[in-house]
């Protein structure tokens, strides 16, 4: 029996040293300090969610606002039953709610007897939304403290570890109000992500043609946005859209539509409702390029607004042609033309891949090459014209880079996924030492004092057509609205994605020229561009 007595020593020995540990008072209080900030926390949490709410009345509306707590931090103002605006105001773990209701009657009249009215609502509308912003950070405090101390009274029955898990409660919410309030980006609602119905986005977010000029004053978008809205609900009948500048011109981007018949409604749909001056298609508008897809480009006609149109890997000359007979359409390869000012160039992808193959090759090492080469010929197209191009079109972004300095945008699609950056800047071939031309420049590469060029590759507005189901989740349906100023620069983008089911609830990004990051300039292009796996 003694060699088992003796074997089991260690074992007490060491459970007795863990008890003494347990049972040291620093490892309680670190116990006890543990379960205090826990309750204070969970306190805070179960009152802010539960009770932080605050009533305002915004213009004609009766609005709510409520706090909840949130990872991204962030605002979304409700608007029933036009959709959401998400705004990216603030960081930190804080998120605002703005649910608008009911008309107040009285004001709504008052806003239908004096159209003015509207304009002065949207001038008290700021205080307002300050105010209320500001009492429910005073009650989303107070709540959370309360909550707490509450919660810690029942569970502690101790005064002091109860005004302790307050005084955490206090410092938490204090902190995460603070943090909210540090990061606020009022520039934020001048770039708001809408979802709803896609009818309803211009009426929600408003007209894009001044927001270059004013895109830092926060006021005067709340004024745009709540008198949209107050015109939507005051009218009761068809939704206003903006009308367009007599300086503004618009052009819808679509590209990669692979037969999908949805395509149609939807680019008719968004040209009817955003107003569009001309579509823009680059490229894959079959799957195959055979002769039965021919009346597939048959509805273009229906779009009744310009249809400029280059060829993707997957249309063949005779789709080519059947799209120029069209009597909306043209068709650029290797060619310009001209839409309301802005003077536009493209050419057809150099390669015809007929099948769903992955990337866009002919079947030889001559692929990247010839791409190359296409980009050139068109750049050299362009310098010959003599004329200020402004925009390009291609269909493989791997044909972009010869256009870099030659255009400031590029338009391109082939992938199935949405992008936007910088080409890198061309740089001066180096000199042939032997030759006895006149003196020449520096044998070393060096970047040429030239534009900035920016390309944006277009999503699928066919929800890559039926490859686009083969995964579990569906290839979304893409396409972009562009906005043009007088002196024909890009000022603003609206990205719009449908679910790849064509459903009619939308998500639409509204991006600002100068207010955006800058895109991240894209090494040059060695090879052809991969269209996403299967």
């Amino acid at each position: 029996m003694r060699p088992v007595r003796a074997a089991h020593r260690p074992v007490r020995a060491a459970a007795g040293l863990t008890g003494r540990v347990v049972r040291h008072r620093w490892a309680r209080r670190l116990r006890v300090a543990a379960a205090v900030a826990l309750t204070a926390v969970i306190g805070s949490m179960t009152g802010v969610m539960l009770f932080a709410r605050a009533d305002l009345n915004v213009g004609p509306f009766s609005a709510e606002m409520s706090v909840t707590p949130s990872v991204h931090g962030g605002t979304e103002v409700n608007i029933p039953p036009l959709g959401s605006l998400h705004l990216d105001s603030h960081r930190g773990p804080v998120h605002l709610r703005v649910a608008l209701g009911s008309l107040d009657q009285s004001r709504t009249e008052a806003l239908i007897d004096n159209p003015t009215a509207i304009s002065t609502a949207g001038e008290r509308a700021v205080d307002e939304v300050v105010i209320g912003v500001t009492r429910l950070a005073l009650r989303t405090l107070g709540l959370a403290v309360l909550s707490a101390l509450i919660l810690a009274a029942l569970i502690f029955r101790d005064t002091r570890r109860t005004a302790a898990a307050g005084l955490t409660a206090l410092v938490v919410t204090g902190g995460s109000l603070g943090l909210a309030a540090a990061t606020l980006r009022p520039d934020s609602i001048s770039e708001p992500r809408y979802e709803g119905l896609l009818i309803n986005a211009p009426a929600v977010v408003g007209d894009a043609r001044r927001i270059a000029d004013n895109y830092g004053r926060y006021s005067e978008q709340l004024q745009t946005i709540l008198g949209n809205v107050s015109r939507v609900y005051s009218t009761i009948s068809v939704l206003p859209v903006y009308e367009p500048a007599g300086n503004t011109t618009r052009l819808l981007h679509v590209s990669d539509l692979h037969l999908n018949p949805s395509s149609w409604g939807l680019i008719r749909t968004v040209v009817e409702t955003f107003e569009i001056d001309a579509v823009i298609d680059t490229g894959d508008i079959v799957d195959w390029g055979s002769s039965a897809e021919t009346s597939y480009v048959a509805s273009i006609p229906s779009i009744q607004v310009p249809y400029i149109y280059v060829r993707g890997n997957h249309d063949s000359t005779a789709i080519q042609a059947a799209v120029a007979r069209q009597s909306n359409a043209v068709v650029l390869d290797d060619g310009l033309t001209e839409i309301d000012g802005l003077t536009i160039a493209g050419i057809g992808d150099p390669q015809f891949t007929p099948d769903k193959s992955e990337t866009n090759e002919a079947g030889d090492d001559s692929g990247p090459e010839l791409l190359t080469a296409a980009g050139d010929r068109l750049a050299r197209t362009i310098r010959d014209s003599g004329k200020k191009v402004d925009i390009a079109l291609v269909h493989d972004p791997a044909m972009a880079q010869p256009l870099s300095g030659v255009v400031p945008l590029v338009l391109a699609g082939h992938k199935h996924s949405r992008s936007v950056s910088t080409l890198p800047a061309p740089t001066a071939p180096a000199t042939d030492p032997s030759a006895s031309a006149s003196p020449a420049p520096s044998a070393s590469a060096e970047p040429l004092p030239a534009l900035t060029t920016r390309l944006m590759v277009e999503g699928s507005t066919g929800g890559a057509g039926l490859r686009g189901l083969e995964d579990e989740d569906p290839t979304p349906l893409s396409l972009s609205v562009l906005y043009f100023d007088e002196n024909n620069e890009l000022k603003a983008y609206d990205d719009i994605q449908l679910g790849g089911t064509g459903e009619s609830n939308v998500e639409m990004q509204r991006n600002v020229i100068g207010l955006e990051p800058d895109p991240v300039p894209t090494p040059a292009p060695s090879g052809p561009s991969p269209q996403p796996s299967r």
